[in-house]
């Protein structure tokens, strides 16, 4: 979900300002993050000076956190202020939530702590949808996903389009025609531009023709992370705000945060999530532990499992799961990546019981954005051979 830069008509403005923000305090959590000295946790302190340093002269432009942890222990956290008030007046300021050079809503939610997490959200869509398979839902990753949306129009003579499974969409294999690597500027040829000026997103996405048969080619499209989210609805009878709250946030002690919603109330879970970075550490170092946290099992080991398995080959470095990047080194999965537009990176290394965790804005400055690979090249350099 990329930058719309245009103004639309004010009615529609009025709709689309529209979300689900939750502030509250929670006396019953008792975790809070240790902190340690990166020498003490097996990691070259100097070679993290350094990536600071490189971080905080702009060497990688606008980013915005820098939060490192091993052993459950934060052992680097640095946050980055820019001005993004000044920074955005050189661009389009259209005041509505998809327009993302207003400095109302990105990176931060009306200037909060609140860090728009972009495509990071769709891995956490795919992590609700499993505790809601864990908890006994109807939820069949073979079944095909279209009986579902009865309340939508569909064509329901098209075979193809019929035959399209929940795993189909979770490894967005789905084979509908969808072009989200075009500008975003332009919805004449972006469809997640396009669909993010629509009323109806949904409908939207249910009414784009095929392209290929479901499950055989991999396409981006924040469409299919827009179906899941819905799904994880129907399935629950909540909304998906609802369910993260009650299953997810809640259990994890994060009482702060702001998730988008389209024109029609349907939460965007294909970009909407805003964040504190602490907290977004906390669902990573969730899925480290094998979905447990403080002796609850959050979401089933199994589906952490099968999320992560590499089902399609992007490159030799590059992987794809259960809407999960993953890092791989041949047959070796190397990290569990959730990334987002701008410089949102969670890298999550069992391995190295370590978790990286970068929150930027950088949308116009390409040259500069820390990379997926980053961590590879910047961090994992620092951990200490004998540890």
């Amino acid at each position: 979900m990329q930058s719309i830069k245009y103004l639309i008509s004010s009615a529609v403005l009025v709709i689309i300002l529209t979300g689900c923000a939750k502030t509250q305090s929670n006396e019953s959590d008792a975790f809070t993050w240790e902190v340690s000295a990166p020498e003490a946790e097996g990691i070259d302190g100097a070679i993290i000076d350094s990536l600071h340093r490189d971080l905080q002269s702009g060497s990688y432009g606008l980013v915005d956190h820098f939060l490192l942890i091993r052993n459950g222990k934060i052992v680097a956290d640095h946050h980055y202020d820019h001005d993004y008030k000044t920074i955005s007046q050189i661009y389009d300021t259209a005041r509505h939530q998809y327009n993302y050079d207003h400095p109302d809503w990105h990176p931060y939610y009306q200037y909060s702590d609140l860090h728009s997490l972009q495509s990071v959200t769709k891995t956490v869509t795919s992590i609700l949808l499993g505790i809601a398979k864990d908890q006994g839902m109807s939820i069949h990753l073979d079944s095909a996903i279209l009986p579902l949306f009865g309340d939508y129009n569909i064509d329901r003579t098209d075979k193809l389009k019929m035959s399209i499974t929940l795993h189909d969409l979770l490894t967005m294999r789905s084979g509908i025609l969808w072009d989200e690597s075009s500008s975003y500027a332009d919805d004449s040829l972006n469809n997640c531009t396009a669909m993010e000026l629509k009323e109806d997103w949904i409908q939207y996405v249910l009414d784009r023709p095929m392209d290929t048969i479901p499950g055989t080619k991999w396409v981006y499209n924040s469409g299919v992370s827009v179906l899941l989210g819905k799904i994880v609805s129907i399935a629950t009878g909540k909304g998906l705000d609802t369910w993260a709250e009650e299953k997810l946030f809640g259990p994890l002690g994060i009482t702060d945060y702001y998730w988008k919603k389209t024109p029609l109330g349907e939460v965007d879970s294909e970009g909407g999530l805003y964040l504190k970075p602490h907290d977004l550490a906390r669902i990573a170092l969730m899925v480290l532990q094998k979905g447990q946290w403080q002796g609850q099992q959050i979401v089933s080991e199994e589906w952490l499992k099968q999320s992560v398995e590499p089902f399609v080959s992007l490159s030799d470095q590059v992987g794809y799961g259960f809407q999960w990047w993953l890092t791989v080194d041949g047959d070796e999965t190397i990290a569990y990546d959730m990334n987002g537009y701008g410089g949102q990176f969670v890298n999550i290394i069992p391995a190295s019981n370590m978790i990286v965790v970068f929150n930027g804005w950088n949308i116009h400055e390409s040259n500069k954005r820390v990379t997926l690979n980053f961590f590879k090249e910047r961090i994992l350099p620092a951990i200490k051979s004998d540890n």
